[in-house]
């Protein structure tokens, strides 16, 4: 009975250790009460800023429109006659809600071949690689969210070609990253 007991707690302080935190943060509004529950996510994001250049307050900005900071969401299903599972809308998995083929290509590029788009210094780490290579392709500064997160929605042809001009829903949800961006940057200031 002791063994078993003793078995069981050791089992359960292993997996609690490794666990992540996959739902999202309670106040995604404030930057610093972000950053105060989740450290990790500071910590990432400014890591993502050295090494590729893109302020936290667009990183987060643009977490909190793809994935509201839960590190395991993925599209709903679509359904046949409302009612046959036909799959995912999309590959997207995680804070980036990057997809399958775009991930591969960061991983080739980066050479990070034990990448997870459930890890949040993954996901920073590819959305920096993303935004530079948008800077290459499309000429958009970093500190630009609203034009980074269309060409990261539309990707770099998509953007380049304007598919966003079609979609003004997708322009309104760009002007709202643009503004969380600023309002997330103003919060950085001051904590």
């Amino acid at each position: 009975m002791y063994r078993r007991t003793l078995l069981i707690g050791l089992v359960a302080s292993l997996a609690a250790c490794g666990s992540r935190e996959f739902e999202s943060p309670r106040n995604l509004d404030n930057a610093c009460a972000l950053g105060r529950e989740r450290p990790n996510y500071l910590r990432a994001m400014r890591r993502a800023e050295r090494n590729w250049n893109v302020p936290v307050h667009v990183q987060m900005a643009v977490i909190h429109q793809e994935s509201r900071f839960d590190g395991d969401i993925r599209p709903p299903f679509r359904y046949a006659l409302g009612v046959i599972p036909m799959g995912r809308q999309s590959s997207a998995i995680g804070y980036s809600q990057a997809l399958d083929g775009t991930w591969d290509e960061y991983v080739a590029d980066t050479g990070n071949r034990g990448a997870d788009r459930t890890d949040i210094r993954d996901a920073t780490d590819f959305m920096g690689w993303y935004m530079n290579l948008t800077v290459e392709r499309n000429n958009i500064p970093l500190t630009d969210a609203r034009r980074q997160y269309l060409a990261y929605h539309e990707g770099h042809s998509g953007y380049a070609r304007g598919s966003y001009n079609a979609k003004p829903w997708l322009i309104e949800v760009a002007q709202r990253v643009e503004a969380r961006a600023e309002r997330y940057r103003q919060q950085l200031e001051r904590c």
